[in-house]
């Protein structure tokens, strides 16, 4: 299944950057919980609003999307 793959960073990253590990790591979380279609419904929410001001974290939920939706409902 889908772990996490977020890690704690010291010090200096904005209020943004440290919500979007939040919410990449909740969103693991929920798909590790058996609610993969929630959480790729929410990580592709997340890559929509990231992809132009934040690339390299709107990247992260791209990678955690495709890795979920394997394992997503059909």
């Amino acid at each position: 299944m889908v772990t996490c793959c977020s890690s704690s960073k010291a010090g200096g990253e904005s209020l943004d950057s440290r919500l979007a590990e939040i919410l990449l790591e909740s969103t693991a979380a929920l798909a590790a919980c058996g609610k993969t279609e929630q959480a790729c419904r929410l990580a592709g929410r997340a890559y929509v609003a990231l992809r132009r001001a934040d690339p390299a974290m709107a990247r992260r939920f791209d990678v955690l999307l495709h890795r979920m939706a394997r394992f997503a409902d059909a």
